[in-house]
């Protein structure tokens, strides 16, 4: 019998085309890897603006201003009346003297006596602060009671020359006060802000802050607050005093 091999050959191929399309779904089902659009992307919606977050607001000196005469130079800052009005008017009678307060030393009630002037700046720390306002010159010294603190949320150490009260713990106000020298975020809401010195008192804080002091940061050679005023609106700042022997 004659075979036909032309029409063999378009048989088996047919099969062999038949057999591989079958099979040819699963294998691409395999391998094929994830599907990627194509498609362009849809538009996006506008974004919406967020407000703005709440600015804090400035808060200015707006009181008398305090005068601090020391062996190393003149400190002046104004008072913050309106945000500590019980820290500016106990600083300003115990500097005055318009206040009674205890002697820490004799534990007999003062009268007509002026607080601050002849006390020392006990405490110094370079690139931090100046302490003062305890007649002993210990840091534990007060004029015999306690005062609470008033904190304003606007109102911080985020500047040099804060003029503030210094404490023991919350609302343990007295007499002893401190200036910093540059800007303590780390202060911030704790401590009452009472005053804000200038430029040129700063640079005396920065003088004094880098006297030559012990480990407690006590001066090795006494910085002496000698006489405190006090400048109320419309009034002239005294000239310098004159400087002790």
């Amino acid at each position: 019998m004659k075979l036909n091999f032309e029409k063999l050959s378009f048989g088996l191929m047919l099969a062999v085309t038949v057999l591989a399309g079958a099979a040819l779904p699963a294998l691409c089902q395999q391998s094929k890897p994830p599907t990627t659009q194509t498609t362009q992307p849809a538009a996006q919606a506008p974004v919406a603006e967020l407000p703005d977050a709440p600015m804090a607001t400035a808060v200015f000196p707006n009181g008398p201003t305090v005068v601090m005469d020391t062996s190393m130079g003149r400190i002046t800052c104004q008072f913050f009346q309106k945000q500590a009005p019980k820290a500016v008017a106990n600083f300003i009678g115990l500097a005055e003297g318009t206040k009674d307060w205890v002697d820490p030393a004799t534990y007999k009630t003062m009268h007509h006596k002026r607080f601050y002037d002849g006390t020392t700046f006990h405490r110094v720390i370079p690139e931090f602060m100046i302490q003062g306002g305890d007649p002993t010159g210990t840091g534990t010294g007060n004029p015999g009671y306690e005062f609470d603190d008033e904190i304003d949320e606007n109102l911080n150490f985020d500047v040099p020359g804060r003029l503030a009260m210094a404490n023991s713990g919350p609302n343990t106000n007295a007499s002893q006060f401190f200036i910093t020298e540059q800007a303590q975020d780390s202060l911030n809401q704790k401590y009452t802000i009472f005053g804000q010195c200038d430029d040129s008192s700063v640079a005396v804080v920065k003088t004094i802050a880098r006297v030559e002091r012990d480990g407690n940061d006590k001066p090795l050679s006494p910085v002496i607050l000698q006489k405190v005023t006090i400048v109320r609106e419309g009034e002239k700042i005294p000239p310098p005093a004159a400087p002790q022997q």
